[in-house]
């Protein structure tokens, strides 16, 4: 995909300036932009993996922003009649302020990502270092080797000048009208930023899509007591009907694994009552259906199977939705736990739920009668002792060896499988009293219960865990249609939710992600108002930023995507590009005021200019994105969506900003006369008398 998608942000300056030469230069800007980046990356103690590729991925587009604007300047200046030489001077001089202000403004949106907590942290800690790195290497290349070779490299055209094309005479024609009737045209703007927020409630949330790896799972847990070979039998008939679904290539079964503490935990204690089946997929370009109709049809085809409960799918890999209830009150938790678990069968769209209070076990309960064996010499830890050996054997430690020839053989003494379930063989254990051996029976009251078949715990609190499948429902559109259920909005006191699994990393990422926006729009500003020593200009830049909600929005609805991580790294992406096309509006508009232009003159040249170049970097941050779009590599899950958002949102801005932008100028530059007018003539009265 890095390969992609520089060929196409190249090929893009060649369609604009057809130009070789001026295109070789765009393409020497890549590699000396990404190799110093690997050198920061070293020195950070990165390496090469899916995190800091990504990064690289997504801002090849921005690494070759900065020369193309450099490189379209200096063909302008060289279409006017000057020498290369001549013209790369003037042109590098003239485009600078502007390319320093879009790059440092890029990294203000990318570095506080960097900086933030939780999980989402540790991912873009790397992600956001590496994307910083490589926007300040692309900034050094612009600035240095880019006039230089232009200098030499490019060529005087035989036609000085080239008229507009009937794109750009209509463009401007659109843009004069709009600062003509400023007032309409920032009601219709923020029409269609209404509509834009509006439009965000019809998107699915979520933490990370469903990856389509061509691979899936089912764990499979049988009753507690089960054998090792009803659980071989149980997985075979899973396998079995496993291979009715379609898209089944291979099934590998693997019994005895789980734990004692999370049902479908990988890498814990081995329980002869658990199975794992392992499913190989047909490659996903060689199938219509999703993993997830997939996996759909597969829990359809296990639902025959009796006394077995099954989970479908990786536990890792996003799709379940997980609600803890917690306790001090066992009663209270079981049924607020039961209550839950039918509430949510209630719900639709949904694949299995799995709770940890569902099994129960038989037990026997030895119970002390500490009356009577204090009077016979017994305590409590010596009936324990007593039963324990019984069960499980001695410890290892105090366990009798059988000397061999090369080895010990230790000898575990303890009942047979059959007679742990025989409460004569407990009753007439013997327990050691201060006159010698007693029958447990006469020291303690023993009977056969059922319990839960295991007891979580949180902050020391017991706690109940329910798995939902999420099916072809997103986790936050189903969370909160969960909240609303009878049993979760009447919890007794005793019982509280606590978020944990994705649906606590969601609300992490939310959260973090809002608040890094937050730091980045501030730095953003402050930034623009060092680099223009001006308060009120950076503000027209920034009225940028809503203009491409709308088309991110639209574009995640149109590929069908969720509110996730991976749009949300679209997002501060956009952030950042958006505000560098408005910087080359502004800054120039703001040159042309110095030099004596009135404001609409000032404008008109502006974004006669730089219109060009804006589309330019534009189509090259789109075609540096169409490979993560069009789901070059091995899974485009996570990729769709932060593409689609820069696409989708980058279309739009460009669009609108090179007309919104002009208005909101004009906007800002009247209040400032008026504030002018308002606080700096009453101090010159004042210094007069």
């Amino acid at each position: 995909m890095l390969y992609e998608g520089a060929i196409l942000a190249v090929l893009v300056v060649w369609w604009f300036l057809r130009d070789w030469r001026a295109t070789l230069i765009a393409a020497v800007a890549l590699p000396l932009s990404v190799i110093p980046t690997f050198l920061g990356m070293n020195y950070f103690g990165f390496t090469l993996n899916t995190v800091t590729l990504l990064s690289l991925a997504l801002v090849i587009g921005i690494l070759v922003d900065d020369a193309i604007v450099e490189i379209e300047n200096i063909a302008r200046h060289i279409r006017m009649g000057k020498t290369p030489m001549q013209a790369s001077l003037e042109a590098a001089d003239e485009i600078g302020l502007a390319v320093i202000a879009t790059t440092f403004a890029l990294v203000a949106v990318f570095l506080p990502t960097a900086f933030m907590g939780g999980i989402p942290g540790k991912f873009f800690k790397q992600f956001g270092w590496t994307a910083v790195l490589a926007i300040l290497a692309s900034l050094l290349v612009a600035r240095l080797l880019t006039p230089m070779m232009a200098a030499y490299l490019i060529k005087q055209p035989k036609h000085s000048e080239t008229q507009d094309s009937w794109i750009m005479r209509h463009y401007m024609q659109t843009m004069q009208w709009c600062l003509r009737n400023r007032l309409l045209t920032v009601i219709a703007t923020a029409a269609f930023f209404v509509g834009s927020i509006s439009l965000i409630g019809l998107l699915p949330t979520g933490f990370v899509p469903t990856a389509d790896r061509a691979q899936t799972q089912i764990n499979l847990e049988l009753p507690p007591g089960t054998t090792l070979q009803e659980t071989l039998a149980m997985a075979e008939s899973t396998r079995l009907a496993a291979q009715n679904a379609p898209h089944i290539k291979s099934v590998f079964s693997s019994v005895g694994g789980g734990s004692s503490g999370d049902t479908f935990a990988p890498g814990a204690a081995v329980e002869v009552r658990r199975a794992l089946l392992t499913l190989s997929l047909s490659h996903r370009r060689d199938r219509r259906e999703s993993i997830k109709e997939i996996e759909s049809q597969i829990r359809n085809q296990l639902a025959v199977l009796p006394g077995v409960r099954f989970q479908v799918g990786p536990p890792d890999n996003g799709g379940k939705m997980q609600i803890v209830l917690r306790s001090d009150d066992p009663l209270a938790l079981l049924e607020a736990a039961h209550a839950t678990e039918r509430d949510l069968r209630t719900l639709k769209g949904i694949g299995g739920i799995t709770s940890s209070a569902s099994l129960v076990r038989p037990e026997i309960i030895v119970r002390p009668n500490f009356a009577k064996a204090a009077d016979l010499g017994v305590t409590a830890y010596t009936i324990g002792e007593i039963v324990r050996v019984a069960t499980a054997g001695d410890y290892d430690i105090n366990l009798p060896k059988l000397n061999l020839s090369e080895r010990q053989v230790p000898i575990r003494i303890k009942f047979p499988n059959i007679e742990r379930s025989n409460l004569d063989a407990f009753a007439h254990l013997a327990v050691q009293g201060k006159n010698g051996p007693i029958l447990l029976t006469n020291v303690a009251d023993i009977d056969i219960k059922s319990g839960p078949a295991q007891i979580d715990r949180l902050d020391r609190s017991r706690n109940v865990k329910l798995d939902v499948e999420l099916g072809s429902r997103s986790l936050g559109e189903l969370y909160k249609e969960a909240l609303l259920l009878p049993s979760l909005k009447n919890l007794p006191p005793a019982v509280k939710i606590v978020e944990l699994g994705d649906t606590q990393e969601m609300q992490e990422l939310f959260a973090s992600f809002g608040i890094a926006m937050g730091i980045g729009i501030l730095c953003i500003y402050g930034v623009l108002v060092l680099l223009f020593k001006d308060f009120m200009q950076p503000i027209t830049i920034l009225a940028a930023l809503p203009l491409s909600i709308g088309g991110a929005v639209v574009a995640l609805l149109l590929s069908n995507s969720a509110l996730s991580m991976p749009s949300m790294i679209g997002m501060i992406m956009l952030m950042g590009v958006v505000t560098k096309n408005s910087i080359l509006l502004v800054e120039y508009a703001i040159v042309a005021r110095h030099q004596g232009m009135d404001r609409f003159a000032a404008l008109v040249d502006a974004c006669h200019k730089r219109s060009r170049p804006i589309v330019m970097t534009t189509i090259a941050m789109v075609a540096g994105m169409l490979p993560l779009a069009l789901g070059f590599g091995v899974d485009p899950s996570f990729q769709l969506p932060m593409s689609m958002t820069v696409i989708g949102g980058l279309i739009a801005s460009t669009i609108l900003s090179l007309l919104i932008v002009p208005v909101v100028f004009s906007y800002v530059d009247d209040t400032k006369q008026y504030l002018r007018h308002k606080l700096v003539r009453p101090a010159k009265k004042s210094n007069d008398n």
